[in-house]
């Protein structure tokens, strides 16, 4: 009995078996034949996997939360993560079809974090960027908390820690 071919990622863009994928998926015409072919060659649980990352992906260019993407789409937060280490440091695909760059969120979320932080006090001309670590705490949080609420969250708590 042959055994089944296992693709790698070094070495997958050269299978036989993936370029005829590929000239196969661009010879369809139109989305109606598209589907046809998608369909003839996928589960419908595949085909819903690979339409809720997309969805996901969309959103998270978009910039909006982790938390909320898997709210909104019913996406666990494993994929959700998945799809957003695949925008960031993936093979571009999802990058040149959404139109964003490696720093999908960072962008929206500095902007934003800027944008506050102005509002509440304007920032000296000589002021640098907010740092990644930072930022990346700010996009990490639950959905925007008051002044107060934040003033009782800088006393660590023993629950931080369990936080990921």
């Amino acid at each position: 009995m042959p055994t089944r071919k296992r693709f790698t990622e070094d070495a997958f863009r050269r299978e036989p078996w993936f370029k005829a994928l590929c000239s196969a998926l661009r010879s369809c015409e139109s989305d109606e034949q598209m589907a046809d072919f998608l369909r003839d060659i996928a589960t419908l649980g595949e085909l819903q996997d690979w339409s809720e990352r997309l969805e996901v992906a969309k959103l998270l260019a978009s910039g909006i939360s982790y938390r909320e993407v898997a709210a909104k789409t019913g996406a666990s937060t494993t994929t959700v993560t998945r799809v957003a280490k695949f925008i960031e440091n993936g093979s571009g695909g999802y990058r040149r079809l959404l139109h964003v760059s490696r720093h999908h969120r960072m962008m929206k979320a500095q902007d934003v974090l800027e944008n506050t932080v102005d509002q509440i006090a304007p920032k000296p001309a000589a002021a640098q960027p907010a740092s990644s670590a930072l930022l990346q705490k700010f996009l990490d949080r639950a959905p925007a908390r008051s002044a107060s609420e934040n003033d009782d969250r800088s006393q660590p708590s023993s629950d931080e820690g369990r936080q990921a």
